[in-house]
Formats: structure tokens, C-alpha cells, sequence
């Protein structure tokens, strides 16, 4: 599995955070970007790199701004991404069971490191549960993204 990261200003610190703590524990981590904080950044530019590196269905992004929220919009336009904001970490669990969430958005301004770690551990060792009804429903999301 590889994890892309990406984030704006808001949220470089906790991203600078969290590459070193995924690469502690091994994770093959891809960081595309910002390498340094720039207040005049966009979050957009981030989300897309993040949303198009994505490739296969091992593939995982992290991405990180001021709510989470701005990353997360820009990232869902794109196909075959499921990218939510990882509030808690049940949610990061629900989000894998049953939406098989490919992208996980934090904000930079209101997470602390230790429960952003703790989110991201759920999130990445939880399975999608292959559930009849959810896979139906991502059938029902493919066709949406298709145009059909």
C-alpha cells in the first residue's frame, strides 16, 4: 500500500507529523506536497495531486487542511475517490466498512497529533466489509461518477 499525502498551510504541521509517524511503522509513504509553509497556498492543488496519484485500490491519500472539509470537496471530484473527513475514529472505521473510503481528510486547526494518529490507525487497518448492500451502493456511486 502506498499513502499519498498532501496539504496547505493549515494543515503542514500535522502532515509533517504524520509522514514521520507512517514511515516509523513502515508505510510507503509519497509526499506531494507542500515541502515547506506557505501561507499564499491553495488546498486545491494538493487534493488533486493527492486525488489523481490514487491508481489502485491499495493506494490511500491523506490529505490535511484548515477543517478538512475544503480537501475533502476537491477530492471527491475526481473518479473512483471516496474521501471523507475522519473526525473521530469511528467514523474512520465506519467510512472503510462501508463506503470503502480511499481518501482520509483531517484538519490541521483541530486535531491534536495523538488522536490524529489514532484515527489514521483505525482508518488504515480496517476493511472494506463487502457488505451486499455497500457494494451495491459504490455500484450506485460508479454510475453516478460514469455519467449514467
Amino acid at each position: 500500500m502506498t499513502i499519498y499525502l498532501g496539504s496547505d498551510h493549515a494543515g503542514f504541521s500535522l502532515k509533517e507529523s504524520m509522514k514521520e509517524y507512517l514511515e516509523k511503522r513502515g508505510y510507503s509513504v509519497k509526499d506531494l506536497g507542500n515541502h515547506a509553509r506557505v501561507s499564499s497556498d491553495d488546498y486545491p492543488d494538493y487534493a488533486e495531486k493527492v486525488a489523481k496519484a490514487i491508481r489502485t485500490p491499495a493506494d490511500r491519500g491523506i490529505l490535511f487542511c484548515g477543517s478538512g472539509a475544503g480537501v475533502c470537496i476537491v477530492a471527491n471530484k475526481f473518479r473512483g475517490i471516496r474521501a471523507v473527513v475522519g473526525y473521530d475514529t469511528k467514523v474512520a472505521k465506519h467510512t472503510r466498512q462501508d463506503n470503502n473510503s480511499n481518501v482520509l481528510c483531517l484538519s490541521g486547526r483541530t486535531k491534536d497529533k495523538r488522536l490524529a494518529k489514532r484515527i489514521v490507525d483505525v482508518w488504515l487497518n480496517e476493511k472494506f466489509s463487502g457488505i451486499a448492500r455497500h457494494a451495491r451502493r459504490l455500484k450506485k456511486i460508479a454510475k453516478i461518477e460514469n455519467g449514467k
